[in-house]
């Protein structure tokens, strides 16, 4: 038989104080508005472009990059800071290999085009030494500082990645086996990088990058430009044009691998998958890696592992084994 004491009693009313402190602090049912892109309304396109509503440890991860670089640093060395551009801006952070004419591994750091250093995207940089690798990480103007033109960006991405194929043999490099890497605003970039005529624009073979691995990027700003990141973006129709990779399939004769993790934004996973297809379709050299329960500051610390997602797609795409 069960008996009422004042312990069990306390209990219940603790309980049902609690469900109803619960049920007072659930957020109110939303009515969907008017669809804005495929099926998402104003509210949803935006959260698909802001990674914090999907991944709630942004914070922590982020941070992780800032002190695992440092880590790296005490252990293999200082980069070599070269300058590709005339602004001080414009260099790169080159961790170099020990052994000579090696393959170079440029990467291009994301963080919604409007901020990010190469100083804190330094944790990958010691798998590629080890594995016989430059691993070289640009800087570049942030949007914000060129009042919201993502154009300027570009350039000196793709200035940046033209000066590596130019004076790699200066520092070491092989500059028949220069390959691109980005993550996110940085994927972005690295397609665009993908889809650029080096011989009409730089001079070089049309080949001069010999790979590119675009992790959680983006690759056609149309729903882009109509989330929220058109407040601080201004996009305008030659930019959405110029700077969508998918809009340029006649130009990429590069092998590209993307990846992309099962716990990104629902926009982020269409935006690969769509690539994917349309690269496919055009027959272009293209193979697809997602990360199972993988989110998106998470996939992109796999790139300083040789057995995760991103740093193995990498490795294998260079024909480089881990050490």
């Amino acid at each position: 038989m069960w008996h009422l004491t004042r312990r069990t009693l306390l209990a219940g009313a603790a309980v049902m104080a609690g469900d109803a402190a619960l049920a007072q602090s659930a957020p109110p049912a939303r009515v969907k508005g008017p669809l804005v892109w495929l099926d998402l309304d104003q509210k949803e396109l935006d959260d698909a472009y802001d990674q914090s509503v999907y991944a709630p440890n942004q914070r922590q991860i982020t941070g992780r990059y800032v002190t695992n670089s440092e880590a790296v640093r005490a252990r293999i060395g200082a980069p070599k800071r070269l300058a590709y551009g005339s602004t001080p801006i414009e260099g790169l952070d080159l961790y170099a290999a020990r052994t000579p004419n090696a393959p170079v591994q440029v990467f291009i750091h994301g963080g919604a085009w409007r901020a990010g250093l190469a100083k804190d995207y330094a944790t990958p940089a010691e798998m590629f030494v080890e594995a016989g690798a430059h691993f070289a990480v640009l800087d570049f103007n942030n949007v914000i500082e060129t009042n919201g033109d993502l154009m300027p960006m570009a350039r000196q991405v793709r200035s940046a990645v033209a000066w590596v194929c130019k004076n790699a043999a200066g520092f070491g490099g092989d500059p028949n086996r220069v390959y691109v890497s980005g993550h996110s605003s940085g994927g972005h970039l690295a397609g665009v990088v993908l889809a650029t005529d080096w011989s009409k624009d730089f001079g070089l073979p049309r080949d001069a990058v010999k790979g590119v691995v675009c992790c959680s990027g983006m690759f056609d700003l149309k729903p882009v430009r109509l989330s929220k990141r058109g407040e601080y973006v201004k996009f305008t129709d030659e930019m959405e044009q110029a700077l969508s990779a998918q809009r340029h399939l006649d130009n990429i004769n590069t092998p590209v691998t993307l990846v992309y993790g099962t716990l990104e934004t629902p926009e982020f996973q269409r935006q690969s998958r769509d690539f994917v297809a349309a690269l496919q379709a055009a027959g272009k050299p293209v193979r697809v890696v997602v990360a199972p329960g993988y989110n998106h500051f998470e996939v992109n610390e796999t790139l300083a592992s040789p057995y995760g997602f991103f740093g193995r797609a990498v490795l294998e795409q260079m024909k480089l084994k881990p050490a």
